[in-house]
């Protein structure tokens, strides 16, 4: 049912198919993030539009609210949220990390308190398998700590819960159709890294996902972390990395064999009046766009460049309409998702060297600086 194809390879880059449950995934591939079930501001059908494949939702936010037993009660999360494609539940892990002030974490589990209205919480390894079962995600993960890169100590000891919490949720799933990937954690450290990556291996799940990487860690450290860990995953099982997803970090990505992706940047540029373009990224409040006639980007093909100027764009940004965040979300959403598409097409053709050199310099202009959360 998760059977994983690698059809075509250039260095250590791959072009895959894995076969879930809801359809087939070429890989490499992008995943829009839908938090709460749903991705900021853009329909299932125009996620359809723009050629998304998988989508991602969490865990933590859905346990919350409304409810994972709900939404089982309610046929599912594809029942639910209408998306017929693949999905992919996060484990909570991350969200849980992010509550510092509020979190206690033990060898067991880790209780917290909700952003929502302050009651306490509790997430085992079980805890979050059953959670996910109810989800019922194409893709879920097993509960991980994601720890601060620079306390090498802590980083140590979460990352032995990280493996003890993963064998645990093995041993708790029951459903045949949802694929577990396991999380290699270990921070900024080579030796923990790997570490991390020979057990995570050894446990034979159908896929592996990276974790703990952007979250505070240099470039430079990720990209070496990267390097590192795919120089030891098994060959045969798609790569996923958690959170990332720069222009530039799906490019490198895919160079060093990384098969998924996800992030919230594309919408979260989006509400920021942000957009991706070949000439650079845009901040579409400028005032000089006002009486701008072209599109976003001429070289783009979604239904925001297809259809509408960046002066009737720029019009919807101070005018506070709704709109603006749909139609720069659709755009940013359709760019990363063509990034991706067209690397896949150069390792198909044997072109992703040369490819991928010319989409980097394209997208280095489009650096993310300073967009709040």
């Amino acid at each position: 049912m998760f059977d994983f194809e690698i059809v075509a390879r250039a260095g250590r880059s791959r072009a895959g198919v894995f076969t879930t449950p809801h359809g087939e995934l070429l890989t490499p591939l992008f995943a829009p993030v839908g938090t709460q079930a749903a991705v900021k501001a853009v329909t299932p059908a125009q996620l359809q539009d723009v050629e998304a494949s998988l989508v991602l939702a969490n865990t933590y936010h859905l346990y919350l609210r409304p409810g994972d037993e709900l939404i089982r009660d309610l046929g599912g999360l594809h029942q639910f949220m209408q998306w017929p494609r693949p999905l992919l539940t996060d484990s909570g892990g991350f969200q849980v990390f992010s509550l510092a002030a509020t979190r206690r974490v033990d060898e067991d589990g880790v209780t917290f308190r909700s952003h929502i209205d302050g009651s306490e919480h509790r997430f085992t390894p079980e805890k979050a398998i059953l959670i996910q079962e109810n989800l019922g995600a194409d893709i879920i993960m097993t509960l991980d700590e994601c720890a601060d890169p620079k306390d090498r100590l802590y980083v140590d000891g979460a990352m032995r819960r990280t493996h003890a919490w993963a064998k645990r949720c093995l041993a708790a799933k029951r459903r045949n159709d949802q694929a577990l990937f396991a999380i290699v954690q270990g921070g900024i450290d080579p030796a923990l890294r790997t570490a991390s990556a020979q057990f995570i291996s050894r446990l034979g799940t159908p896929g592996i996902a990276i974790g703990g990487l952007s979250v505070g860690e240099s470039k430079a450290e990720m990209l070496d972390m990267l390097d590192l860990v795919t120089s030891i995953l098994p060959e045969g099982k798609p790569r996923y990395l958690m959170g990332v997803g720069t222009p530039e970090d799906l490019i490198e990505g895919v160079r060093l064999g990384i098969d998924l992706f996800d992030c919230v940047l594309p919408t979260r540029l989006a509400r920021h009046h942000a957009a991706f373009s070949s000439e650079g990224r845009l901040n579409l409040m400028n005032a000089a766009f006002s009486h701008d006639e072209r599109p976003i980007d001429s070289t783009c093909d979604c239904y925001t460049c297809m259809t509408f100027s960046r002066a009737y764009l720029r019009h919807l940004i101070a005018a506070r309409e709704l709109l603006a965040g749909t139609l720069l979300s659709i755009h940013n959403l359709s760019s990363l998702i063509r990034l991706m598409q067209h690397l896949r097409a150069a390792i198909l053709e044997g072109t992703l060297p040369a490819t991928a050199d010319a989409l980097m310099q394209q997208w280095s202009n489009n650096a993310v600086r300073g967009i709040p959360a």
